[in-house]
């Protein structure tokens, strides 16, 4: 429980979690980048009609990926416990505080989804 009685717990605690919603976003565009070179390498490299197989860049970027989508997920729980913790004093008054955790969540749940798709539909 926070004892300051000051808004601007609350606020830095929100900007803790946007920076972690960029870290996770930027995560899991290395992932896919990671994931898509390895196909790109793949046409370069070997002859047509060879079949294409899951490679090491390919698990790398999923992985990439997942980590990016367990960050977000880990980050939102994390703001979760910290709004539990600060008193209706250190909340401005008609400020919302569930758009930043809602945009994280989503972002863990289109990783996971985007994780997913990709690992069904493998590379290339």
């Amino acid at each position: 429980m926070s004892e300051l009685n000051d808004p601007r717990v609350f606020f830095a605690a929100e900007r803790t979690l946007l920076a972690w919603n960029r870290t996770s976003l930027t995560l899991m565009a290395f992932g896919f980048v990671i994931e898509r070179f390895g196909l790109f390498v793949h046409m370069l490299t070997q002859a047509p009609g060879t079949i294409l197989q899951k490679n090491f860049s390919y698990w790398i970027g999923l992985s990439f990926i997942l980590l990016g989508a367990i960050a977000a997920a880990v980050s939102s729980m994390q703001y979760r416990t910290i709004l539990r913790g600060l008193k209706p004093v250190e909340i401005p008054q008609g400020y919302r505080v569930l758009p930043g955790l809602l945009m994280n969540l989503a972002v863990a749940l289109l990783g996971a989804l985007l994780t997913i798709y990709l690992f069904i539909q493998g590379p290339g």
